[in-house]
């Protein structure tokens, strides 16, 4: 097995411990009516966005997602969230840098870091550390770690994860479908918060197992992209199935797959798919072509 595999097969145990942390990070994390802004780079950045939809979702008030990149430093925000697994992408660190000190309409911004590594630059550029050392990962691919930190941001936004957690189990425990394994292309979809799982699947099926993916949000698939969908590709849909879909899907000769499970569970499933997909091809998930565990620039 894989060491992507180990660590996708441990994601129910590690969304519970970080669950159970709220109590002691609570501090740490957004209060309510803080404007908010949360920046990240690939994967991160993707968790950012669900985030963000959930929170203002959730009543608890204005949040933005960006890549740490294309952060705009003229906006007033109250705090930046950094999700970084390894604590050294040079965006996420240059951004952190330029930010210190800086001052908003209440007062000095402040810095969150959730972070897997604690032994890194970043614990003395922010105000807070959230660390899930636990769901740290060995991989160049991230995938327990990713979702750990939205399962932690979900529970201190008042939701219950554990039946996420019992569907995370499902999705370890299910046998891939043959079609899904054997498939040419696949589109990801999402609504609302899932549209940042779609793009996280997305690019986990493209970093691991080289597949031809796209992601967009589901009502717009109609608005062009699926002209791709045919026989022998799929159509994903996370969370809720948009009314109608099903049967356009069906009129190109397309598979749709809509398990209506937790998004973020139903992830899990992709993150296996892409593992089983990439060994077929006599690739290793572990090591994927052109990437590194974190991106520094010199």
């Amino acid at each position: 097995m894989s060491i992507t595999a180990e660590e996708i097969a441990t994601q129910p145990e590690c969304w519970e411990r970080a669950a159970g942390l709220i109590p002691e990070v609570a501090g740490s994390l957004p209060a309510t009516g803080e404007k908010v802004a949360v920046v990240g780079c690939g994967t991160s950045w993707f968790m950012a966005q669900s985030y963000a939809v959930l929170r203002e979702r959730a009543g608890r008030g204005v949040t933005d997602a960006f890549a740490a990149s294309e952060f705009p430093y003229g906006r007033d925000y109250d705090r930046i969230v950094a999700i970084t697994r390894s604590g050294t992408t040079t965006e996420v660190l240059e951004l952190l840098r330029k930010v210190r000190g800086m001052r908003g309409t209440r007062g000095t911004v402040r810095t969150t870091a959730v972070i897997g590594d604690p032994d890194t630059p970043i614990v003395d550029l922010v105000d807070d550390l959230v660390v899930l050392d636990f769901a740290d990962e060995k991989s160049v691919v991230q995938t327990r770690f990713a979702t750990s930190v939205l399962a932690l941001l979900r529970t201190h936004l008042g939701e219950d994860i554990a039946p996420a957690v019992a569907d995370a189990r499902r999705a370890i425990a299910e046998v891939l479908s043959p079609d899904l394994l054997g498939a040419e292309q696949f589109s990801f979809l999402g609504t609302g918060w899932s549209y940042g799982i779609a793009l996280e699947a997305g690019l986990k099926m493209r970093e691991a197992a080289g597949a031809w993916t796209e992601s967009y949000p589901a009502m717009e698939y109609r608005h062009g992209p699926i002209s791709i969908t045919g026989p022998n590709r799929i159509a994903w849909v996370f969370g809720d199935l948009p009314e109608g879909l099903d049967g356009d899907v069906a009129r190109t000769g397309g598979t749709l797959e809509a398990s209506g499970t937790d998004p973020l569970a139903d992830l899990i499933r992709v993150q296996r798919l892409a593992v089983a997909i990439a060994e077929a091809n006599g690739l290793n998930p572990d090591t994927p072509r052109n990437l590194t565990r974190s991106v520094v620039l010199t």
